[in-house]
């Protein structure tokens, strides 16, 4: 009945179990708020009942119905963690912290002893998730349940072979929407933001990474499914490069705990993005033609590094796909987006050096890290490319220890104010590293 323990799940999700009905506790699904709405009590929206009525009379939900259908004729099945005991874990990571990382690890743990939240403001390539790990190995021992949670599945399927490298007696536990092993209980997961509508007051830990992108961001579905699996007596943790302004909003009130680290482990500074202009590139590349300052640009690039091409329509991307090929017949290239279903195989193969060349959808702007790459953000100016996108994108360069002077461009036809700000918050952070002499290498 352990699979059981943290969970809120539907009968059929939890097919096998002897016992279930005698022993679980019984949840309802919906809640009747008047006599116009109904509540789903799995991700907390609000619906028109008229509107979510099924032919039976039972009332659905919508909003989470790809975590399949819950209505009022169904229950939810539950049983409460179990009491913390005290334990030993083995953990086997040998790297070593600078002293910056070192700072909030040390307030990390702190925090997570006190039971309050914290903001991890760190750039991107800080070493975000070593970080974590002295926090993770305390709260095992303490007998704590720890989840680390992402909106992004690519980034869940970084994190978790990295996490499971340094604790590896320690049972884990991977999930995501196309996962194949069925659940079972770990006092230690990853799982995407989605995931955690199935958990009621399960974790005394709960690690949200890149907290401001998409989907999580602005969503009053995945925030009820954070505040549903947490304890009421608890720790969240918010890491980000890129904070929203209602989290900075909460640092200014102090009613966020925040520990900024504006540098990476290799004490050089963030590559500043590089400006130009990129003449009438969408009709080109539309009439199959190639903008002469894009070719130039990977011509120059990819004679030292391989190349990331950021595009900001998947329509593009395989048009401008096209285009690159005939000018560079003999460099092995590859484009991706989200709905690839090569997506993970092509993704792997950049990291194995299979391409020089990778065009991509906004997809890959975070929580993947390649060896020795520069970035060509084409339309930069794109209203697809935010800010925080921006930042994120440019942070895919030099991210490992070795140098490899990688390069990040913006082309565009209209510089825009998302452009200019981007610029200026890496600047900043070079300025914030310099000062707090975490960075000596130019």
């Amino acid at each position: 009945m352990k699979e059981l323990w943290g969970r809120k799940v539907l009968k059929k999700e939890i097919t096998g179990i002897e016992g279930i009905e005698e022993h679980s506790q019984k949840l309802p699904t919906m809640k009747v708020q008047n006599e116009k709405e109904i509540q789903c009590l799995r991700c907390g929206q609000i619906h028109n009942k008229r509107e979510v009525q099924l032919v039976s009379g039972s009332f659905f939900c919508p909003a989470c119905i790809q975590l399949g259908r819950v209505d009022t004729s169904q229950m939810f099945y539950h049983l409460p963690e179990p009491e913390s005991i005290k334990r030993a874990v083995y953990f086997v990571w040998e790297g070593e912290l600078t002293k910056g990382q070192q700072e909030v690890s040390d307030k990390l743990l702190t925090s997570v002893k006190k039971a309050e939240s914290r903001m991890i403001w760190a750039v991107t390539g800080a070493g975000k998730t070593e970080m974590l790990f002295k926090m993770i190995h305390y709260c095992l021992e303490s007998g704590y349940r720890i989840g680390v949670a992402s909106p992004r599945v690519d980034v869940c399927l970084e994190l978790f072979p990295r996490i499971q490298a340094v604790f590896p007696d320690e049972e884990m536990i991977l999930l995501h929407g196309k996962m194949e092993e069925a659940y079972r209980y770990t006092k230690l997961l990853v799982c995407t933001t989605h995931q955690l509508l199935r958990f009621r007051q399960a974790f005394d830990v709960l690690i949200i990474d890149e907290v401001d992108a998409f989907p999580f961001v602005g969503n009053s579905l995945l925030r009820y499914g954070v505040q549903q699996a947490i304890k009421y007596h608890s720790s969240l943790v918010y890491l980000t490069a890129t904070p929203t302004k209602e989290l900075i909003r909460q640092t200014q009130q102090k009613k966020l705990h925040t520990s900024i680290l504006p540098a990476r482990y290799h004490r050089r500074e963030l590559p500043v993005p590089k400006i130009k202009w990129c003449h009438k590139w969408q009709q080109k590349i539309k009439r199959g033609n190639s903008p002469r300052e894009l070719i130039a640009k990977i011509r120059t690039l990819v004679s030292k590094n391989d190349v990331l091409i950021f595009c900001p329509t998947i329509s593009m991307m395989e048009q401008l796909k096209v285009v690159v090929e005939k000018q560079f017949p003999k460099a092995p290239l590859a484009s991706v987006h989200s709905k690839d279903p090569d997506r993970l195989e092509k993704v792997m193969g950049m990291r194995n050096k299979e391409y020089r060349i990778l065009i991509t959808s906004t997809i890959l702007e975070r929580g993947v890290t390649f060896d020795g790459v520069s970035v060509i953000v084409l339309g930069a100016n794109h209203n697809v490319f935010t800010t925080s996108a921006l930042v994120q994108i440019a942070g895919r360069v030099d991210r490992r220890k070795e140098y490899t002077a990688g390069e990040v461009w913006f082309l565009h036809d209209g510089c825009t104010k998302g452009m200019k700000e981007a610029i200026r918050q890496i600047k900043k952070m070079n300025s914030l590293g310099i000062e707090r002499e975490l960075i000596d290498e130019m």
